[in-house]
């Protein structure tokens, strides 16, 4: 009987190991999907640069020309890690202007980890 009892506490031990086993292969594919978010394109009728702060991490910026016919307003997105995202002024340019959104993500976290211009 004890033979048996034993059996049985390893059989649940290995399904235990193998359930467990599965659930972390799941989900390294699964972080890695997450982590590799493709970047949002550019408005249309807008030509823009983004990047961060020559001597900031924390400060981003979408510079964008209105190469369109019509007025556009924009802005940039930052993506902050594990503080809260941030938006930055909104930018109206009419045809054939210039301009810069700034957004500056919170010191608790990681910095910039993605830029987005949003129309």
């Amino acid at each position: 009987m004890k033979k048996l009892l034993r059996g049985k506490a390893v059989r649940t031990h290995r399904r235990g190991a193998g359930l467990a086993g599965l659930v972390l292969a799941l989900a390294v594919p699964m972080t890695t999907v997450l982590a590799v978010t493709p970047a949002a394109a550019t408005p249309p009728g807008l030509a823009c640069d983004t990047g961060k702060h020559a001597v900031d991490d924390y400060t981003g910026y979408a510079l964008c020309r209105n190469n369109g016919s019509t007025t556009q307003t924009f802005w940039v997105h930052l993506v902050c890690g594990w503080s809260p995202d941030v938006d930055g002024e909104h930018v109206t340019l009419n045809p054939g202007q210039s301009g810069q959104s700034t957004a500056h993500c919170a010191g608790l976290g990681t910095g910039i980890g993605e830029i987005h211009v949003r129309p």
